[in-house]
């Protein structure tokens, strides 16, 4: 799920805010148990006039331990009309907290298999983003579904389990004649009699209960073939005729997107049936498996819903505690659509994602409230935390490593076509890089916030840097991040990239550049989350001594006193002329080891500067040109 991310017309325009704002609790778990479900039959009748829905739906399941009563998932306000079988009626309880309890006819032992029938009606009383909607365009009704994270239960009666997949479904959607109804999977028939159609979609992989939607309006379909090396893929677009040239042009877009991310993890999971958007009138999108459902025209939002197909999809996050699995990965591979198809995108793409981050210095990518869609489905932590935290393991693991990780974890017959928990991820990323990444993930995934670096250089005359760097956290969470730290360098026409395994605050490097470095740039193509970051390129007199140095001296105004560690915290900063008067004087604080000053309202000549904290005082001339 995703809204269009729009950082290039707008960094700090998110609509997430907004759809973020629905705070309220909700049930998490489901009490269904003691059984997999391995097939529905589902009938409906639906008019996007009416916010009402009639359905059959028959769930064909398999025991997996005793089972005497079959537990449901399903709105209380949902009115069951009859429970069926093939015996005969069967005796039900539609409780109160949602549950639809059936009696079976006898106890199933584990590994039998049976099937009930639910007749149901009613006016579905939307949960999280909006389960079962109606509105209109262009004066048309339209009506659609978008059930994650637990609205399935406000429209059908199902099992709310991520762990528990579908393998196959047959969905028959009755609406009033002139109305098309979107589906997953491929469409079989839409036969139409007495004023109503009936369009029969059919599924044949196996599907998470809140990918499962429908959307009806008097859609118009844009069809065409997406090839792929070993596939060819129908693309199938149901667009309101209004819309029909943007919906076009923004599917274009899946063209280049889908042969990248079939090329980076693997065909398109779902190549024997099809890909599809269908228009619905909400501001993001929605990845229901082979038919997203699109509300506005956006390329990062057209990638973001095609890569859920694999993340998220193909392979589902275990419990919404691991959102991020979907959500974050999601969001890396509209990144990755700039880093391989538009570059010039890139850089500002990564930078965006860091701003947005660290713009507060608190939240964890694990979602520690999966009751809470506000929390959830979190855009700073869920989405953009999440994929950098991605992209930060393709740095620290390697490109070869981190892509080929994410294709077995995608290929893992136990994992594919299922459930995940962030620890398979792990496992697959440790089994290709050889490299132990608990702390990683400790620090990453469990740990909040971000952190701070500050970077003081030197170079002698034989090229050689000494270069000692500081860490802070912004959060008590994580004390300290051990990361591999790139730096480059600039100077004479040349520069030079080099990479700092930081394992503790304060650790000094040595080594040597083939010429004079006049500058530095920390983290310049932007591979690590954090923030307020300082680089000093502190003179050789003073570095890794405790007395202050100004520099430049003489200056032109603007100048740093750095301290190193002989101050910290508030100082008093007095500037005294020739006959020792204050000219100039603030109460300021070390940034990094080092003092702005700034002599630019002082006349030329040579001044003392007084530095005074707690029982410290320290004085250094300056001169003013």
């Amino acid at each position: 799920m995703a809204q269009p991310d729009r950082y290039l017309m707008d960094l700090d325009h998110h609509a997430w805010r907004e759809r973020c704002s629905h705070g309220h609790t909700l049930r998490s778990g489901s009490p269904a148990s003691g059984y997999d479900v391995y097939y529905h039959r589902m009938a409906w009748t639906l008019d996007p006039a009416v916010s009402a829905i009639s359905g059959r739906v028959t769930t064909y399941f398999k025991a997996t331990e005793a089972l005497a009563t079959l537990r449901l998932d399903l709105a209380s306000n949902m009115n069951v009309a009859q429970v069926l079988h093939q015996s005969g009626p069967l005796t039900f309880v539609h409780q109160a907290d949602d549950v639809l309890a059936i009696q079976l006819p006898v106890e199933l032992a584990a590994g039998e298999a049976d099937s009930v029938t639910v007749l149901y009606s009613g006016s579905p009383q939307s949960s999280g983003f909006g389960s079962f909607l109606t509105a209109e365009h262009a004066g048309v009704p339209v009506l659609w579904t978008l059930s994650q994270p637990y609205g399935a239960k406000d429209w059908w009666p199902c099992k709310q389990d991520l762990n528990d997949k579908i393998d196959s479904i047959d969905v028959y959607v009755t609406v009033p004649e002139g109305n098309r109804a979107a589906g997953n999977g491929v469409l079989v028939s839409g036969n139409t009699e007495a004023g109503q159609t009936t369009w029969h979609w059919r599924h044949r992989h196996p599907i998470a209960h809140y990918l499962i939607a429908t959307a009806v309006t008097n859609y118009e379909v844009i069809e065409f073939d997406i090839p792929l090396p070993d596939a060819t893929v129908p693309m199938v677009v149901y667009t309101y005729p209004e819309d029909a040239f943007f919906m076009e042009l923004n599917a274009g877009d899946i063209l280049q997107q889908m042969p990248l991310f079939s090329e980076l993890f693997g065909t398109y999971p779902f190549a024997d049936e099809k890909y599809g958007h269908a228009q619905f009138s909400w501001g993001g999108g929605m990845e229901h498996q082979t038919m997203s459902f699109m509300g506005t025209w956006s390329y990062e939002l057209a990638a973001h819903e095609l890569a859920h197909q694999w993340f998220g999809n193909l392979v589902t996050c275990g419990s919404w505690e691991d959102i991020w699995l979907n959500e974050g990965f999601a969001t890396y591979l509209s990144g990755l659509c700039y880093n391989f198809i538009a570059s010039q995108y890139w850089g500002g793409w990564k930078r965006a994602m860091v701003q947005n981050i660290t713009s507060l210095p608190d939240g964890s990518v694990r979602c520690t409230d999966t009751t809470t869609v506000s929390r959830l489905f979190n855009a700073r932590l869920s989405y953009r935390k999440g994929a950098m935290v991605l992209h930060t393991l393709r740095w620290v693991v390697g490109d070869s490593a981190f892509f080929a990780a994410c294709r077995n974890y995608l290929n893992d017959p136990v994992l594919r076509m299922n459930s995940a928990r962030t620890s398979d991820l792990q496992a697959y990323l440790e089994a290709a890089s050889g490299m132990d990444l608990d702390q990683h993930f400790a620090d990453w995934f469990e740990g909040q916030g971000h952190p701070s670096y500050t970077v003081e250089w030197t170079q002698d005359g034989d090229g050689t840097v000494v270069l000692q760097m500081h860490q802070s956290t912004s959060h008590p969470s994580v004390s300290f991040y051990a990361m591999p730290v790139p730096i480059r360098f600039h100077g004479n026409g040349q520069d030079s990239t080099v990479v700092l395994q930081h394992s503790y605050s304060g650790e000094l490097f040595n080594f040597h550049l083939p010429f004079q470095a006049d500058s530095a740039v920390f983290d310049p193509d932007t591979w690590l989350i954090s923030a307020q970051n300082l680089v000093l390129n502190v003179p050789v007199a003073s570095f890794g001594t405790a007395r202050p140095l100004l520099f430049p001296n003489p200056t032109a105004g603007p100048a740093w006193v750095y301290v190193g560690n002989s101050f910290s915290g508030p100082v008093q900063l007095n500037v005294h002329d020739a006959l020792g008067r204050i000219v100039a004087s603030q109460q300021t604080t070390v940034q990094g080891q080092r003092l702005p000053l700034d002599l630019s309202a002082l006349p030329s000549a040579a001044y003392t500067v007084e530095l005074r904290s707690n029982d410290q005082r320290t004085w250094m001339r300056v001169v003013k040109e």
